[in-house]
């Protein structure tokens, strides 16, 4: 069976996609599955045994490359001749690639969707609330466009796999940033949490401004900050580590998903959605109401998020 998995970005919405790869497997082991993905963030998906091909695609703030795409994914979809095509993102622009890959496209429904017109490409749509966990979402299209039994999301086995190697081996890593400023956690809090545990720590940076706020906390703190690294190489440096503390965003998800302790804090966005919490991978958030159909970008409530809840927590988690 040919599967097509379309799931364009973002980094931590892939993570949490890539979670249905080994179910699919253990329930269809000769599935042949290829993922499509925006370009940028093709090294998450790299090494994958359960994936067949990856499809870098050029599609996002770059309109010059679109109609290419989409001649692209024509070609592919001739060569490829899917027997299904899972659109996990649901949007307008993932469906269009669902339905330019096969006529056989399976999708959210209009009621379950940010975007209810992405509905209209599918086949076959299924009823999963917008406002459920998104990993279970992504599970529950899954199971039900495969006719197999919907998981316990507790037996997951790790999923993000690396060829790259590092002696780096951080009692704790710190990521700094995430997507939208207001999922930011504030620096000096990150000093306090550093200088009241007094354990090897190393400081994850992507961009200029974490940079700048890993400088800062390196700065005030026995912390040493890691050069900036590939999404493969990342992934070594958060398996090799004992806990992860960070935001809502991808390289801090990532710790879930390779099975290692983690803290998340989150401050507008909803955690019981945005994450699983285990034994080892514990969340921290506003303690308020959040609706996932309307989040408030401009909500800087994690900035009062007290350090000494979280020093508290990773004590929990770290080795004694």
């Amino acid at each position: 069976m040919k599967i097509a998995i379309v799931k364009l970005s973002a980094l931590g919405d892939i993570i949490h996609a890539m979670i249905v790869l080994q179910y699919i497997k253990k329930n269809i082991p000769d599935a042949q599955i290829d993922w499509f993905v925006e370009e940028k963030f093709v090294g998450i998906l790299e090494n994958n045994p359960h994936i067949h091909a990856l499809y870098p695609l050029r599609l996002k703030n770059n309109k010059r490359h679109v109609f290419k795409e989409y001649q692209k994914l024509k070609t592919i979809s001739k060569q490829n001749q899917y027997d299904l095509v899972l659109d996990l993102q649901g949007l307008i622009k993932s469906a269009l690639v669902a339905r330019i890959l096969s006529p056989n496209c399976v999708g959210f429904d209009k009621q379950s969707l940010r975007e209810p017109l992405a509905a209209f490409f599918y086949k076959t749509s299924f009823h999963v609330p917008y406002e459920e966990n998104v990993i279970m979402r992504n599970l529950k299209l899954t199971c039900k466009a495969l006719n197999i039994d919907i998981p316990d999301i507790q037996t997951k086995e790790p999923f993000l796999f690396s060829t790259h190697e590092s002696d780096i081996a951080p009692t704790l890593l710190v990521i700094t940033g995430s997507s939208w400023q207001s999922k930011v956690y504030p620096k000096e809090h990150f000093v306090t949490i550093l200088n009241a545990l007094h354990v090897k720590s190393f400081i994850a940076w992507g961009n200029e401004k974490e940079k700048t706020d890993a400088q800062f906390i390196c700065d005030h703190t026995n912390a040493t900050m890691l050069p900036k690294m590939s999404l493969n190489e990342l992934k070594t440096i958060v398996q090799n580590s004992q806990l992860v503390i960070g935001a809502d965003s991808g390289p801090t998800h990532m710790a879930w998903a390779l099975g290692r302790p983690s803290i998340t804090i989150f401050g507008p966005t909803p955690s019981e959605r945005n994450t699983v919490t285990t034994a080892i991978n514990l969340t921290i958030d506003c303690e308020k109401a959040i609706n996932a159909r309307d989040i408030n970008k401009h909500d800087f409530c994690i900035q009062q998020i007290d350090p000494l809840k979280i020093i508290a927590l990773a004590k929990e988690l770290l080795p004694c």
